[in-house]
């Protein structure tokens, strides 16, 4: 069947049949690309490098690269394995183009891609969006009420991304068209379209997807206007009993059980991480993380990822997760805690624990000191620094308190 759909694909995005032999253009290079997703048809941006047994394909969020773990190039079949999300690439080279389908544990998106040419001239007047907005409208089954929504601009060019409580979209990246920005993202994960129009009253009108409406008002105005302050990330889960030490008790990968009341965290500071190799925003969080252990571990913090899974991975053993521990230099504890949608079961003391991530936050006392949901990724500017910033000042202030034994 797969084999099948990059036939069809290569077809339909194939220039006609060439009369001369000629030789096919260099695979490496900038390429856009698009991705089909229910039916909307997703473009981004696409890098390829090397050329046979040591190909490699690259996505952007924003300027982070997310290159491929491994990949080939043999009689005009593209493969690039993206170890770290579970997923590859497949795509047949033809007339110069690719065209394919992009496997993920779940399904697939047809893929296909030409290679990059610079956008033809701008417009001279472009409406200026750049700034912090507010969506007040939103539908969450998370209770928001409101989202942020961020806007970099350079002329036609604008950079965006939407914030929630459990972290944002990645960066959108787009221009100016016909009296709207079109915007996307596809970063092997967090596929969006948005179009956005400025409307005469201030406001911005937003399109998710070509389907659902949405409307954005200036941060500064969001008050005036009714709308709501988006959910603060530190309150929208808590401990149910402050008094309770905070005990969890989970096999490693290895199959070991890791419990809260081993010795190795007995007076530390820990951080308790819920999340998964499957979360687009844990992926976001998981370099910070390493960064905190390497930095404060000396210093008496302990971190422990209890990381939910699905069965299809436990039954290989756990290739993806593993893959994400590599890519993003996991040195710290990572316990298999079950499913998803088991979390609120095997995390008990957590009210409202419904984001990926959480960060758990425990003192040397063994309670819960702070919960924060979800992580403000690079994408979210000036709130991935706010959110780096507080959860480090929250592990200092731990590790700087009078150390007591926990007893528990």
């Amino acid at each position: 069947m797969k084999r099948l759909l990059i036939a069809i694909f290569a077809l339909t995005v194939a220039a006609p049949a060439l009369t001369r032999a000629q030789a096919p253009p260099p695979l490496a290079g900038l390429w856009d690309a698009a991705v089909v997703v229910n039916g909307l048809e997703i473009p981004f941006r696409f890098e390829i490098a090397g050329a046979g047994a040591s190909v490699s394909g690259s996505f952007f969020n924003g300027d982070e690269k997310v290159t491929s773990t491994g990949g080939k190039f043999e009689n005009g079949a593209l493969t690039l394995n993206f170890d770290h999300y579970a997923t590859s690439v497949e795509a047949t080279l033809r007339d110069g183009r690719l065209a394919g389908i992009y496997n993920r544990t779940t399904g697939y998106y047809p893929f296909y891609a030409k290679p990059f040419a610079p956008p033809a001239a701008f417009p001279n007047e472009v409406p200026k969006i750049d700034g912090l907005w507010q969506i007040g409208n939103v539908v969450s089954n998370k209770g928001e009420q409101a989202w942020h929504f961020i806007v970099r601009q350079s002329g036609a060019e604008v950079t965006a991304a939407i914030l929630r409580v459990d972290g944002d979209t990645g960066a959108l990246a787009g221009t100016f068209r016909n009296g709207k920005f079109i915007v996307s993202h596809f970063s092997g994960a967090r596929p969006l379209l948005l179009e956005l129009t400025p409307q005469q009253d201030g406001t911005l009108e937003i399109v998710r997807n070509r389907t659902e409406r949405m409307v954005a008002v200036k941060a500064e105005n969001a008050k005036l206007t009714g709308v709501p302050e988006p959910t603060d990330p530190s309150r929208h889960s808590s401990v149910k009993n402050p008094t309770e030490p905070f005990k969890f008790a989970f096999p490693d990968i290895t199959g070991k059980l890791v419990s809260s009341t081993d010795e190795r965290f007995r007076g530390k500071v820990v951080i308790v991480g819920i999340g998964g190799s499957w979360c687009p925003n844990c992926h976001d969080e998981a370099p910070f993380l390493s960064e905190l252990s390497k930095k404060y571990k000396a210093k008496g913090l302990e971190i422990v990822e209890l990381s939910f899974e699905e069965d299809a991975q436990k039954a290989k053993g756990y290739p993806r997760l593993l893959a994400f521990n590599k890519r993003y230099g996991v040195d710290y504890t990572v316990l298999l805690a079950g499913d998803q949608a088991d979390v609120a079961e095997k995390v008990p003391q957590i009210h409202n624990l419904n984001s990926f991530p959480t960060t758990i936050f425990i003192g040397r006392d063994g309670l819960v000191r702070g919960v924060h949901a979800g992580f403000a990724g690079a994408a979210s500017g000036a709130f991935h620094e706010t959110a780096k910033e507080e959860i480090t000042a929250t592990v200092e202030r731990l590790l700087a308190e009078t150390r007591k034994t926990n007893e528990q």
